[in-house]
């Protein structure tokens, strides 16, 4: 038979409840040890045991829509008894296949997940839907039904959900929820919810839409789903309930939760529709068996009653999978089955919760339930969507735009609301922006504090590099110059007192070249702005979390970054500038003091006459080459710790004769020399180590050797000449030089004019050739 298109199957969900402590205590142990037949005849009775009462498993599930009902023992001692032993009793070993199967750890959740919260879309959507536990008794019907308060039920989670979407829909549906509950017991309606429990029984009724309602039933209308379960927990008082012999707290009638939705648009035209669904909740009382439950008296006429109702609901179940009997399906046989007529074979969405035990003393019972339940797999119902027009009279009209007036009223406050929750947003987002940028600058500008060792480290590191590097161009130049003299000079070994200080300036120089190397190493990984970038990074981040993506306040975050790197940049090179202020003011100073004390001397010697010039000549050029040779030695190292270079060779082998360091700033004009005045009066001070100790100069011996000059080819004779006062240029070539005492150098005689001292011959020995000096300034040899 073909089915129709909107055509519904009962859905069917089986519960597996877990074993009692009574029952755990009872379950069987299976034997796994090898089997042992005596003399080995297989037509040998087994050896009878004693103590064979307990119970086991007879349910196995194999997934969530397969069970096994009476699965054959996992044991190959049990297996092999019961196929050879003739009177061991053969398993059913029957596969039951169903929409859902929920095992014995499913939890209350899972069920209504699975079973009742698809049905809640189709009620609000005006669809019928009922929802009933069918099972025998003590199978966890109730439990799943109503559940505790640690355990909630069916009836809790559905009636939350659905507040919650009744919540969500209210600003287009209008909706109304009324509640009803009742039970029947003895083939009795009784109402639960009224108080002190109703007297008489009450009657069902048909109307013309053959839709079955209970005269004289109450109506409540909760608001929230805590006032639902205050309902459910008052008829719960009033229901009949009685401890039997399978169940301690056994349910003596069937339950029934009717739920019924009215909705409507809250815009709707003359033409209005109405949308009616009811969805129904249904516990009913467990099937039992005299024998199990020992009832006597009351007990027992209530356990045949209870058979009858299920009775007639299986019968309605036969009839309506049979398709030969689908014309005549007996609904009356039971107020039941009445009430259920619309949930089994009419306008409904159906969920039937099967719940069974696994125990083996409930044998019978969960085969006869698993049997119905197969079978009402095959029910199709018919469901239609309840909507009713309610067509508006004339009269209506001032009704409705009432209602229209406070509607729009109503949205009109709406607006002002979230107008103000807006702003109240809005407000709140600013704040916490702002609040956050302050934090992100006060970070910021800790972590600029934090670095100040740090910067002041960048800052030495930078203008130590800049004095290492005018000390480095101080050195180039003085090695550029020595070896330009050197190249030029026709000695064999030119400057050879000032060969060690070129090799000692030579390695300062590599020395500072590596310190310039390790200062620029360290300056580029210098990580003194590390701080800032993290403390901009976290602002950044957190004002993205909060969802906020001002430009504006990204932008002043690395603004202020940006200004403390630039201070301390200004900083640092400020520092630099001010020390290329002074930039090599002490190396200018001792070199032009020395140029100048050399200026000085030449002048006293020129002022001299040529007998004191001779004579005070060796003095003055040795006190020159001294200081010469001291501001020489200080430029490569400014400490002191390098000695002037000796101006003299000495006088007998690894015997040098020193010195005594003297100023010639001092030396007075035309006159004897004076005592010597030393240079350190003079020469800046080390900063590391003191000036070089003063040395005792003796005076000069008689055999002076001084460096010898190289030959040059013979030419006319020359002769060299003083340059007087009178006469400017450079030397001239020699001739007679003109005669012009000074009164103020030279003594008069005794008849009043000047007299000229003699000049002194002064002899050089040298590698067995003697050379002789005239006054007239020639040399012979």
């Amino acid at each position: 038979m073909a089915i129709p298109s909107d055509a519904s199957s009962i859905t069917v969900a089986v519960r597996v409840r877990p074993f009692t402590i009574r029952e755990a205590a009872q379950i069987s142990k299976c034997e796994d040890g090898p089997l042992f037949l005596g003399d080995g005849s297989l037509a040998g009775a087994p050896t009878p045991k004693l103590n064979q009462k307990g119970i086991r498993s007879i349910i196995k599930v194999i997934d969530d829509r397969c069970l096994v009902f009476d699965p054959p023992e996992d044991s190959p001692v049990q297996k092999f008894s019961k196929s050879v032993v003739p009177n061991g009793k053969r398993v059913k070993d029957q596969t039951f296949a169903f929409d859902r199967i929920f095992d014995q750890n499913a939890s209350q959740g899972e069920v209504y997940e699975a079973t009742t919260r698809t049905l809640l879309d189709s009620v609000l959507d005006g669809y019928n839907a009922t929802v009933f536990a069918y099972g025998a008794t003590g199978c966890g019907k109730t439990h799943t039904i109503t559940g505790t308060a640690q355990q909630p039920g069916i009836i809790f989670m559905t009636m939350q959900e659905l507040f919650e979407r009744i919540d969500e829909r209210s600003g287009e549906k209008a909706t109304e929820i009324s509640l009803s509950y009742l039970e029947i017991y003895n083939e009795t309606i009784r109402d639960l919810l009224v108080p002190g429990g109703s007297k008489g029984g009450l009657m069902l009724r048909e109307d013309s839409n053959k839709s079955v309602s209970v005269s004289g039933l109450s109506s409540h209308h909760p608001q929230n789903v805590q006032q639902v379960m205050d309902m459910i927990m008052k008829g719960n008082e009033c229901r009949t309930m009685s401890p039997t012999e399978a169940n301690a707290t056994s349910s003596r009638s069937h339950a029934v939760l009717q739920i019924n939705i009215a909705q409507k648009d809250r815009n709707a035209d003359v033409n209005e529709p109405h949308t009616m669904a009811t969805l129904s909740i249904i516990d009913l009382a467990g099937s039992e068996r005299a024998s199990a439950t020992k009832n006597r008296g009351e007990r027992l006429f209530e356990g045949a009653n209870i058979n009858k109702s299920l009775l007639a609901l299986g019968s309605c179940i036969n009839a309506l999978c049979d398709p030969r009997k689908r014309n005549h399906v007996p609904y009356r046989n039971s107020k039941l089955t009445r009430l259920l007529k619309f949930s089994l074979g009419g306008n409904c969405k159906t969920v039937m919760i099967v719940c069974v035990s696994p125990s083996s003393q409930h044998f019978d019972e969960t085969q006869n339930t698993l049997r119905y339940a197969n079978r009402a797999k095959n029910i199709q119902t018919k469901v239609t969507r309840n909507v009713f027009n309610v067509n508006r009279h004339v009269k209506d009209f001032l009704v409705k735009i009432d209602e229209q007036m406070n509607l729009i009223n109503e949205l009109k406050a709406q607006q002002k609301d979230y107008e103000r929750i807006a702003f109240a947003k809005f407000k709140k987002q600013t704040e916490k922006k702002d609040a956050v940028v302050r934090e992100g600058i006060s970070r910021i500008r800790n972590a600029y504090e934090h670095s100040l060792p740090e910067r002041q480290e960048r800052t030495a590191n930078m203008l130590k590099s800049r004095q290492i590097s005018r000390r480095i161009g101080i050195l180039s130049s003085w090695i550029a110059a020595f070896d330009s003299v050197c190249a030029n000079s026709e000695n064999e070994v030119p400057l050879a007192n000032l060969q060690a200080i070129r090799k000692t300036a030579q390695g300062v120089l590599l020395e500072l070249e590596s310190s310039r190397q390790h200062y620029h190493q360290r300056l580029a990984r210098s990580t003194w702005d590390r701080g800032i970038n993290s403390a901009v990074e976290h602002a950044v981040r957190q004002l993205h979390d909060f969802g906020i993506n001002d430009n504006g306040d990204l932008a002043n975050l690395h603004r202020e970054a940006e200004l403390l790197k630039s201070n301390t940049e200004r900083d640092a090179f400020s520092a630099v500038a001010e020390q290329e202020k002074a930039g090599e003011a002490e190396t200018v100073q001792l070199l032009l003091q020395a140029q100048f004390e050399a200026i000085s001397a030449i002048e006293d010697i020129m002022q001299m006459s040529e007998e004191e010039a001779v004579e005070a000549g060796k003095s003055i050029l040795s006190k020159m080459l001294d200081s010469c040779s001291t501001a020489t030695s200080s430029l490569v190292k400014p400490d002191g710790s390098l000695p002037a270079a000796q101006p003299f060779s000495p006088s007998k082998a690894m015997s040098p004769k020193p010195k005594k360091r003297v100023s010639l700033a001092a030396l007075p004009a035309g006159k004897t020399l004076a005592a010597p005045i030393s240079l350190a009066s003079t020469a800046p001070a080390s900063p590391g180590k003191g000036s070089p100790r003063r040395r005792r100069l003796g005076g000069g011996r008689k055999s002076v050797t001084f460096s010898p000059k190289k030959p040059q080819a013979k030419s006319t004779k020359r002769s060299v000449r003083w340059k007087d006062d009178e006469q400017d240029g450079s030397l001239a070539e020699f001739q007679k030089t003109p005669q012009k005492p000074r009164a103020q150098l030279f003594p008069e005689g005794p008849q009043g004019s000047p007299t000229t001292p003699a000049v002194p011959h002064r002899t050089t020995r040298k590698a067995g050739r003697q050379t002789k000096t005239t006054p007239s300034g020639s040399v012979r040899r």
